[in-house]
């Protein structure tokens, strides 16, 4: 599996829009400046996060976008699918489409639990925990 340049960027607009809650609406090319990424092609993006519900926006020259959620209700692998569609390492047999005993042993003992580990890692990952820092591999920092 490999995730394309539009979930990792409407990941990334999400974040930076989880970073800015303080503000009301942040112009759209405000987090494109910051994140780097095509005005146009975030545009495209956050059509497609707004129909899911995850963005607000307002027109006119005091708009931007939003949060439409708190962070902690925003599912990672709810979004990835979103702009993914199925976020599978392998993706399952057509219809009609005939697997031999090998292929399916592959697939079972493979393939499946990849796809099992890979949806529960980011169905478990929210928004707030990436904001947050939570989620990551690294320890807590411990002062003294």
């Amino acid at each position: 599996m490999r995730i394309s340049t539009r979930g990792r960027y409407g990941v990334r607009f999400l974040v930076d829009l989880a970073q800015s809650a303080g503000e009301t609406h942040v112009p759209l090319a405000a987090i494109a400046e910051r994140q780097r990424i095509s005005a146009r092609y975030l545009e495209h993006v956050a059509v497609i996060l707004r129909r899911m519900g995850y963005v607000r926006s307002i027109k006119g020259a005091s708009g931007g976008y939003a949060l439409a959620r708190e962070p902690a209700d925003i599912p990672i692998g709810d979004v990835l699918r979103a702009l993914e569609g199925d976020i599978l390492v392998v993706d399952d047999p057509l219809p009609g489409e005939t697997e031999g005993p090998l292929a399916r042993c592959v697939r079972s003992v493979v393939y499946d639990r990849l796809n099992r580990r890979i949806a529960d890692i980011v169905d478990r990952l929210t928004l707030a925990d990436i904001v947050g820092g939570e989620g990551t591999d690294r320890p807590p920092m411990y002062y003294i």
